[in-house]
């Protein structure tokens, strides 16, 4: 098991880590639309979204694979009327990946600091899915 940190990325805001490397698979904790270099929340939830995929790029990035790699998405929204909206968003995040990845959309009461979505990414860093 190998973590993972970029300072590209968040610091994690408790006792976790950015991401582990166990066996090719990359685990990433969950990314909330904060800015690494502030440290503070992005306002407005286009702004967190955009953040949480730059923060995941950095990490995917920092374990040397890119969006082509991952294989599963969690993604925990606090109000599920957003879901539409989000779902643009990154549909044009993995415009490029021709095989997109699994994805689970779950609305929940609260997320830390008060974010409006967290997203939860695992990649594999063998072959990419791409290629298959």
């Amino acid at each position: 098991m190998t973590p993972i940190f970029t300072e590209r990325a968040p610091k994690p805001v408790g006792p976790y880590s950015q991401a582990l490397l166990v066996d090719g698979f990359l685990f990433m904790s969950g990314q909330i639309g904060l800015d690494p270099e502030s440290g503070e929340l992005r306002e407005g939830f286009q702004e967190q979204v955009g953040q949480v995929f730059k923060n995941i790029e950095a990490i995917l990035e920092s374990a040397g694979v890119g969006k082509e790699h991952v294989v599963r998405v969690v993604v925990y929204l606090k109000d599920l009327s957003l879901f539409r909206e989000f779902n643009k968003l990154y549909e044009d995040f993995f415009k490029e990946v021709k095989v997109k990845p699994v994805r689970t959309t779950l609305q929940v009461s609260e997320l830390p600091l008060g974010a409006l979505l967290e997203v939860e990414v695992t990649a594999f860093l063998g072959k990419p899915h791409d290629t298959f």
